[in-house]
């Protein structure tokens, strides 16, 4: 059988990470961290923490990635799930791969993601967060494909990680399995070269964190980029799922 292959978009900062520790313990799901990270940096030249260490230790040809993204699945798992951000898709990333994929929306509240980017990386902008370019990956989607993609919240798993994992199982037409919903505390052998900087909490973590409180208070800057970024987030959380 043809496997299952998920193209899962989301921005930085926005349970992705964690997202891919479930499906990586589901036993019979191959997971691949960011795989344009490195196409990403050698093009736009950005000074990210580990830039170097990133380039080399990824492919930096945007057009071998995007074949990868379609060819052989590790170790012939019936499941290739591709944990993607959204901010890496610039211009010359070919795109026509995710009409062969399915491709699911991982969105968050932009203030909680400038809060906690900002945190690690305190030069940031509206381009940086992923969210247009999230929706315009979205309406892309849509228009190939013919049919509105699958968009998931963030806020929404941690409030009910069984009930919303179940939920995007269906969708996908996976079996539901409890063994998403915990993994193993520490670095994993999938990890991107990028871990170690920006992986600390989820390398604490077994599980799904629990739900979030009260919205963060940005001032300035940063309280602008949220505002910029709210429309798109406020368009897809109109699609989201519901728990099962």
């Amino acid at each position: 059988m043809e496997p299952k292959r998920i193209a899962m978009w989301s921005g930085p900062r926005n349970l992705s990470t964690a997202m891919m520790y479930a499906f990586a313990a589901r036993g019979d799901c191959a997971v691949w961290d960011e795989p344009f990270y490195s196409a990403y940096l050698s093009k736009t030249g950005l000074d990210h923490p580990m830039r170097q260490e990133v380039i080399d230790g990824g492919e930096p040809d945007a057009v071998k990635v995007a074949q990868a993204c379609l060819g052989p699945v590790p170790d012939a798992q019936p499941v290739f799930y591709q944990k993607h951000m959204c901010q890496h898709m610039i211009d010359g990333v070919p795109r026509d791969w995710m009409g062969q994929v399915t491709n699911v929306f991982l969105i968050r509240h932009p203030a909680r993601v400038v809060a906690s980017f900002s945190a690690k990386h305190e030069a940031i902008g509206l381009t940086d967060i992923g969210f247009q370019q999230q929706a315009e990956l979205f309406d892309q989607v849509a228009e190939m494909t013919g049919d509105t993609p699958l968009v998931i919240d963030s806020n929404d798993i941690r409030a009910n990680p069984s009930g919303m994992m179940a939920a995007l199982c269906g969708k996908l037409g996976l079996d539901k399995s409890e063994k998403m919903l915990s993994w193993s505390e520490g670095p994993k052998p999938y990890d991107g070269t990028w871990a170690s900087h920006w992986y600390g909490a989820v390398w604490k973590s077994t599980g799904f964190a629990g739900q979030e409180g009260p919205l963060p208070e940005l001032q300035g800057d940063y309280a602008a980029i949220a505002e910029a970024a709210l429309p798109f987030y406020e368009r897809l959380k109109t699609f989201a799922l519901k728990p099962e």
